[in-house]
């Protein structure tokens, strides 16, 4: 019996919905290749940004929020690269550089061998906290 999950289009991990950070981890775990790593480090530095946050799987993809405030982040791979979604986007400076459908919400992409500005994204992830979350 294979217990791995499933990839999905572009390879998001299908991994049921679920609150707490088990769920984020399965959904760590099964990222494909190098967007495992990517996953482990954006997970530590909203921790470490966002002591306490809260996490969920929801829509095969992790969410992170202030408890009863709703969502602020979240992330889901794609074939080419990982998508950080900021549901507040618009708020922020400087804003995220991908628009959205959505009017608030903007999106950072993560390619595989960029240099992740860690220090750009705790501060984005610091003030979208701060603001009021998405409730999904």
């Amino acid at each position: 019996m294979n217990d791995k999950p499933v990839l999905l289009s572009g390879g998001n991990p299908q991994i049921p919905k679920g609150y707490g950070d088990g769920p984020v981890q399965a959904y760590i775990a099964a990222m494909p290749g190098w967007k495992s790593d990517i996953g482990r480090r954006l997970d530590a530095l909203i921790e470490k940004t966002v002591p306490g946050v809260a996490k969920a799987v929801k829509w095969n993809s992790p969410f992170y929020g202030v408890e009863d405030g709703g969502w602020f982040v979240s992330y889901h791979c794609f074939a080419k690269y990982i998508k950080l979604t900021f549901f507040r986007g618009t708020s922020l400076d400087p804003v995220p550089p991908v628009a959205s459908k959505t009017a608030e919400t903007r999106y950072f992409h993560v390619h595989e061998g960029e240099d992740l500005d860690e220090a750009l994204l705790a501060r984005w992830i610091r003030q979208a906290a701060a603001l009021p979350g998405e409730r999904l």
